[in-house]
């Protein structure tokens, strides 16, 4: 069955701004927040569609961001509640958590190399870690890579509210509206049912451009993360809400009404 808590639902809102990955490009954040913030109407959600990390050159910045322009956005009650602003995990964040928890794998070295291959090197570095020294504890055996590991994680937790963030972070969101969105990080395997999804939400992407159909009772399924950087995408039943940022290219948002069509959108 799904785990409730791991899918968040959108209830009521009369738009949905979705924005796509950031990699780290907080500056290109502050900017679109500026841009948004004037925008953003009564009761609009606002859904962040993950890979807030890697590659980019602030990526604690950018959490910094996300906070404060959450901060920023709930302080106008009532246009506003708590459950408006979702944050998606994205592939960065889930490849983050795997390395917080490299302890545990059965081939610490070799999914090391794999997270920093993609991207996660600059998380890394961004929370004081040095790729070097965890190959070493990798090699070194489970009490070296575990005392590696606590530190990094101590050092997450050094920054106030990042471990809350990454703890909070939703698997996927779904609308109630007219047209029934579903939101996701990269893709989906429209052979499995939603509760059924494991890691397709990440690893999934390179097949989103066949979707000819609509997904389950979903009008539309968005995501914000194309591994192939195609741009910003729309077809009768998809939306790709990336503009490349982190590759050269605009960090993207992009606002859906209740029927799955986008209204409005911005490019930083």
């Amino acid at each position: 069955m799904r785990d409730l808590t791991s899918i968040a639902e959108i209830r009521g809102a009369p738009r949905i701004w979705a924005v796509g990955a950031v990699h780290g490009e907080a500056s290109r954040l502050k900017t679109l927040h500026d841009r948004l913030e004037p925008r953003l109407g009564a009761r609009d959600a606002l859904v962040y569609l993950g890979n807030y990390l890697g590659h980019g050159p602030d990526v604690v910045g950018t959490v910094e961001e996300l906070l404060a322009f959450r901060r920023r956005v709930l302080a106008h009650p009532p246009l506003r509640v708590a459950a408006d602003v979702i944050y998606l995990r994205g592939s960065q964040e889930e490849m983050w958590q795997k390395l917080l928890q490299l302890q545990f794998a059965s081939d610490p070295r070799a999914i090391l190399a794999w997270v920093l291959s993609r991207g996660v090197e600059a998380t890394l570095r961004a929370y004081g870690g040095d790729p070097d020294a965890g190959a070493r504890a990798a090699a070194g055996g489970t009490i070296l890579l575990n005392e590696w590991t606590r530190t990094l994680r101590d050092s997450v937790r050094r920054y106030p509210g990042h471990d809350a963030f990454f703890a909070g972070l939703k698997r996927a969101a779904v609308s109630n509206g007219e047209g029934r969105l579903l939101f996701v990080n990269c893709g989906i395997d429209t052979q499995r049912p939603l509760a059924a999804q494991s890691d397709a939400f990440w690893w999934a992407g390179r097949s989103f451009s066949e979707i000819t159909e609509p997904y389950e009772d979903y009008r539309r399924v968005v995501r914000g993360y194309d591994p192939d950087h195609n741009g910003f995408a729309e077809t009768a039943c998809t939306a790709t809400v990336d503009g490349g940022c982190g590759f050269g290219g605009p960090l993207t948002a992009a606002c859906f009404d209740p029927a799955g069509a986008v209204v409005d959108r911005i490019d930083i």
